[in-house]
């Protein structure tokens, strides 16, 4: 009796193997093939590894003769042509893969019926023995296990590994789904295992073994910053903490400078930190730039160096960072940087102290420098005019001035017209001025682009500022015909600095505001060019004058231009009055 009813089941179970019961009728099933081999032997090789990472793999021999190595049995088509794309997306199985159904093989030789698994003189090749000592190979259900028993933070860090070695851009959120699949599949192919899309015990061993020690080699090191309010990796073997000056939490090296961005603020202070990043000689001026409601990044690149800088505002505080380094680093830092904005946090509920720590220099050093004191008397701009280094800027701002600074450099007031609102100072020693402004005459059309440059916010920033806007009128504000009207953001430190149309002329000077007058947000006036030049030239100086006909300059020219001309203005001592 035991024997008729292994023969039944015997049976049975070949009848299965070749219909799928529907709910009404047995039907055909669908397979995925994936593979095909001349003879039995090669056949079973195969199987064998496509089993380890597919546990519903079967093998048939077919019409032609061949062995077929298919994925399967699906009742739906749809289903099983489902599955076939989304293997093929994720490189898992052959390109050439394809849908075939029942009708085309014949008996099945993989996985193997129970009296073939008993060795005989034709069955197929055993498996290799495991040695004494060794573990065995995981299998596939085994891996999905292990794999459902990790926690939410052990499959982060797996992300996290994957995209340390860019097989991974998406959600660091420990959720497996296609992309994290796809990620560990290319991982898998690039190991030369199996691609499953789980990994083994042992895979995970060795990714997260090689991440560990690639960021031990770059020295990051998890660095939370209490006073800034900050945790993130840092590259701790090429920089080191160095000083705070707010907003900015300074770690420095050799060739590499972080800083961490940390102060209270709103709407209008992300501007400005965001006008104060993209002017820093630490960041290349081209690359790209985006500035939101609550947020900006930045990008720069060029031959000697490359920037990443990021902020968000949020709960009345702007939190982010900035990191800078040598072109020449970019395989090495790009890492470095993905691991920083992987990683970074702000923590906590406060900001820096604006107390805390020196006053940070204003001069046109580098502002990693800070050597230099604060100045006593209030910051303004200025811009060359000739060859010897004269500088044009505002009289207001100086005109009670002892001792002019030009760039921190000694200067005297060579003359001032009150009724323009202009000074000229000139340096106690001659110097070679990087550029020269060239003055336009006439002024454009009203509505036309143009660019302020100007030291907007000294306390924070050792260049210029560069801020674009539009030509409003050809007057004061109060009609005045030697004035113009801008439309474009302008503070205190902007004033004296020049005002360029969009191929890099100066059409005009910033005036400062009167004390008796607020203007509305967005309104600046400013002097214009060609009686500015008549008066140059009636006490014997000789302004450039720009080409009548120039091209339009590409926005990262044009803001280098107006830095090469613009100078910080200051005062060593201040006359009192009477």
């Amino acid at each position: 009796m035991a024997g008729i009813r292994r023969a039944v089941g015997r049976i049975l179970a070949g009848v299965a193997a070749g219909m799928i019961w529907t709910g009404s009728v047995w039907a055909e099933p669908t397979w995925i093939q994936i593979e095909a081999k001349p003879d039995l032997p090669r056949a079973a090789d195969r199987a064998r590894d496509w089993a380890e990472g597919f546990s519903d793999l079967g093998g048939f021999r077919m019409r032609t003769g061949w062995y077929a190595l298919a994925l399967g049995p699906f009742a739906d088509p749809a289903e099983a042509q489902a599955r076939l794309e989304a293997l093929r997306a994720a490189g898992l199985i052959p390109e050439d893969s394809y849908l075939a159904d029942q009708a085309g093989y014949r008996e099945q030789f993989w996985p193997a019926p129970e009296e073939a698994r008993q060795p005989q003189e034709t069955a197929t090749p055993e498996a290799p023995v495991v040695p004494q000592g060794s573990v065995p190979p995981e299998t596939l259900a085994e891996s999905q296990a292990a794999e459902a028993r990790l926690s939410r933070s052990a499959r982060m860090e797996l992300q996290s590994a994957l995209q340390w070695l860019g097989f991974y851009d998406g959600a660091i959120d420990g959720a497996y789904g296609p992309g994290t699949r796809a990620a560990i599949a290319r991982w898998q192919n690039a190991q030369g295992a199996p691609a499953t899309g789980v990994f083994s015990a042992a895979q995970r061993d060795d990714l997260l073994a090689r991440v560990t020690t690639e960021r031990a080699a770059l020295g990051l090191q998890r660095v939370v910053d209490d006073k800034a309010g900050i945790s993130i990796d840092l590259p701790m073997t090429q920089v080191h903490f160095d000083r705070y000056d707010p907003p900015f939490a300074f770690y420095t090296g050799p060739d590499v400078t972080v800083l961490l961005i940390s102060r209270t603020g709103d709407r209008a202070a992300l501007a400005g930190l965001y006008d104060t990043l993209q002017s820093l000689s630490l960041m290349p001026v081209t690359g790209e730039r985006k500035l939101d409601r609550d947020g900006f990044t930045l990008e720069g690149a060029d031959d000697h160096r490359h920037a990443h800088a990021q902020a968000g505002l949020s709960g009345g505080l702007i939190k982010g960072f900035l990191i800078s380094y040598p072109a020449s680093a970019e395989a090495q830092m790009g890492r470095t940087l993905a691991a920083m904005k992987a990683s970074f946090r702000p923590v906590g509920s406060a900001a820096l102290d604006p107390a805390l720590g020196p006053a940070l220099s204003v001069g046109r050093a580098d502002l990693t420098r800070g050597t230099l004191p604060a100045a006593a008397h209030p910051v303004q701009s200025g811009f060359y005019i000739d060859a010897s280094g004269a500088v044009l800027t505002a009289a207001a701002g100086i005109a009670q001035c002892e001792t002019p600074l030009i760039e921190d450099l000694p200067a005297k007031i060579t003359f001032h017209d009150p009724d323009l609102g202009i000074a000229v100072l000139t340096p106690e020693q001659a110097h070679v001025p990087p550029g020269v402004a060239a003055l336009r005459a006439p002024l454009p059309a009203p509505g036309g682009k143009i660019a302020l440059a100007g030291f907007s916010y000294p306390e924070a920033m050792a260049a210029p500022v560069v801020t674009l806007g539009t030509l409003s009128a050809a007057s004061g504000i109060d009609g005045q015909p030697q004035n113009a009207r801008l439309s474009v953001r302008m503070l205190p430190g902007d004033a004296g600095g020049p005002v360029l149309d969009a191929a890099g002329a100066v059409l005009g000077m910033a005036l400062p505001a009167t004390p008796d007058r607020i203007l509305p947000e967005g309104l600046g006036e400013a002097v214009q060019a060609k009686p500015v030049a008549e008066a140059l030239r009636a006490r014997g100086l000789s302004p450039a004058a720009s080409p009548a006909q120039a091209a339009d300059l590409a926005p990262a020219e044009l803001a280098r231009r107006a830095a090469a001309i613009t100078v910080r203005v200051g005062c060593a001592e201040s006359r009192q009055p009477g």
